[in-house]
């Protein structure tokens, strides 16, 4: 049994190893934000203006991914990191899920359109097919690459610790704070925004994609989409009254998951999944939707 144990916990990721993760991932997004907000005439002399698609701040927005990356391969090798890339390719969960990522998240952006009076009055932002295909690959590319290193990597360490509800909470707030400098550069799209409103977001989301998360056993592929759907150029702008209307829901999504949202139990705790681990076909989500146990701890 010891030898065993051994063997499965070769490679894995250490609780400890969210410091270096977040010393990446800050220190590289905004090391770079900063040399633009400090250094503005000599930085755009070299490298032009910064813009929200500015090479550079596709490099200060994937910090938390190249974080996760760094971290994998020192402690695990090639090997581990395409077992923790292969959680990109998990799909299975509660067709419930699904329903609300694709039919449900739209809505919020209209209603809160509506609410804040410019539903009917701002035109559609696109000139033509070709300029809105652009705006869509872009935001593919750009947030949702976040998720593996916040869900991908930094959540599932903080599971271990803590029931999912916390550390939904305590990554909520270190990926809102993880944002501020770009409110303070202009030429960025949350320079025209509060701060406030969306820090208040960044954790309402995270209650929801932590629960998202551990409904799919770990994917990453979901929490990217939720991503890419929440930041989609096609809805309107709502800010900050899509933030409203998602703190609402969040309320209803920890309360109807609240057994496992306030369980230690009921959270997903691997970085790398086992090589020989085994999901069982009916373990993957139940119809209600709820959080499954986790069959193998790191």
């Amino acid at each position: 049994m010891i030898k065993k144990s051994s063997v499965a916990n070769k490679g894995q990721i250490p609780f400890i190893s969210l410091i270096p993760f977040l010393l990446i991932a800050f220190g590289l997004a905004w090391g770079i934000i900063a040399l633009f907000i400090l250094l503005p005439d000599q930085m755009t002399a070299i490298f032009g203006q910064i813009t929200g698609d500015h090479p550079l701040f596709f490099l200060a927005v994937y910090a938390p991914a190249i974080a996760a990356f760094i971290i994998v391969m020192y402690k695990a090798g090639t090997r581990g990191l395409r077992r923790y890339l292969a959680r990109v390719l998990l799909w299975r969960c509660s067709l419930l899920w699904y329903a609300f990522l694709i039919i449900g998240i739209p809505p919020i952006f209209y209603v809160g359109s509506a609410w804040k009076g410019n539903l009917l009055t701002e035109p559609f932002p696109f000139p033509s097919f070709q300029s809105l295909l652009i705006a869509l690959l872009l935001a593919a590319i750009k947030g949702p690459i976040e998720e593996l290193g916040w869900r991908g990597f930094a959540l599932p360490l903080l599971q271990r610790k803590l029931a999912p509800i916390w550390a939904a909470l305590i990554l909520g707030m270190v990926w809102g704070f993880w944002h501020l400098p770009a409110f303070l550069l202009s030429g960025t799209q949350q320079s025209a925004w509060s701060f406030t409103p969306f820090f208040i977001g960044t954790v309402t989301i995270s209650l929801i994609v932590t629960a998202l998360f551990n409904a799919s056993r770990g994917s990453i592929l979901l929490p990217a989409l939720m991503h890419f759907q929440l930041m989609n150029p096609i809805w309107p702008d709502a800010q900050p009254f899509d933030t409203y209307l998602l703190v609402g829901i969040a309320v209803l999504i920890v309360w109807f998951n609240r057994k496992d949202m306030f369980s230690r139990e009921g959270g997903v705790k691997q970085v790398i999944p086992q090589a020989d681990s085994q999901v069982m076909p009916n373990d993957v989500a139940g119809d209600s939707g709820t959080i499954p146990r986790v069959l193998e701890r790191e």
